[in-house]
């Protein structure tokens, strides 16, 4: 593959990147890439290609570094994870993340056009994304982000897929920022403890996946507060606010609520150890029993 530095005239729709790749539109937007379809000329299949620019990088070293980190998503198969096809480092530090193109819409573009969600969707909707959190663990791997924007649905939670995981993580760790962190993640979506520096892990991922599920369940995250300041503090409290306080006009099945705040719980030894055990919990409740 070509090594010339990739310029912002090579990023648009019918340039070809390495030779290989055939810029179809611009897709997802991130804050440290850019996405764009692409037909990739090694299969002739459309795919999602990731470009991390070489300014991201100090050394290309810290290039190869995080491009190795990805390359490790390979062996995550899971229905519920976007499958990574490759991982490619250019001469001039530019990281390329080619992966399957997840269908639908981000699962917050969807809220924002549909609004409320069946609770037995909510369900499936956890239990179909635990079981891919269960893969990525067992592969010793770190989602680090979840959130709305970082989940793909198309209206069938058996389809929803995580995209975007170790991206943040990964790119920490390349560049030897330290065993402690800034907050790496979302305020509204990590658990206390990031606020303290601590790197992303199994119980963060339950912890982000738990409030997607509770902002799915009553329109709102768990922690009411505008500024990060305002979140952190209210995340101090032992347990999240109730459902029924959050959105009054909105009810919730008790045993469904208490399968989501077994993993919001602020002390880390009280929470689910695992997205197994999470699972698990959300597959015992029975919708039909009423409130």
């Amino acid at each position: 593959m070509s090594d010339s530095p990739l310029t912002l005239f090579d990023l648009v729709p019918g340039k070809v990147i390495g030779k290989r790749f055939t810029i179809q539109r611009s897709f997802r937007q991130g804050g440290m890439s850019a996405t764009f379809i692409v037909i990739d000329g090694d299969c002739e299949q459309e795919r999602e290609l990731q470009v991390f620019p070489s300014a991201l990088f100090d050394r290309l070293d810290q290039a190869s570094e995080f491009a190795d980190h990805l390359s490790q998503w390979c062996q995550v198969s899971s229905s519920a994870v976007l499958s990574v096809h490759e991982v490619i480092t250019r001469g001039d530090g530019t990281v390329l993340l080619l992966t399957d193109l997840p269908q639908g819409k981000s699962l917050r573009e969807w809220v924002a056009e549909n609004k409320n969600m069946e609770l037995s969707d909510v369900v499936d909707l956890g239990c179909h994304l635990l079981s891919g959190l269960e893969e990525i663990h067992g592969a010793g791997q770190v989602h680090g982000d979840i959130k709305p924007h970082t989940i793909h649905f198309d209206g069938d939670p058996l389809k929803s897929v995580l995209v975007d995981g170790g991206i943040t993580t990964g790119l920490w760790s390349a560049k030897h920022l330290g065993d402690k962190t800034a907050l790496i993640g979302t305020p509204f979506y990590a658990p206390v403890e990031q606020f303290g520096g601590d790197s992303p892990d199994v119980q963060s991922d339950v912890y982000n996946l738990a409030t997607v599920l509770y902002e799915l369940c009553v329109g709102v995250v768990p922690w009411p507060g505008s500024s990060f300041l305002e979140v952190f503090q209210a995340k101090l409290e032992s347990r999240p606010p109730s459902m029924r306080s959050r959105a009054r006009d909105i009810e919730v099945p008790e045993a469904l609520e208490q399968a989501i705040v077994g993993g919001l719980l602020a002390d880390r030894r009280e929470r689910y150890a695992d997205a197994q055990t999470f699972r698990e919990a959300l597959e015992s409740v029975d919708l039909t029993s009423g409130v």
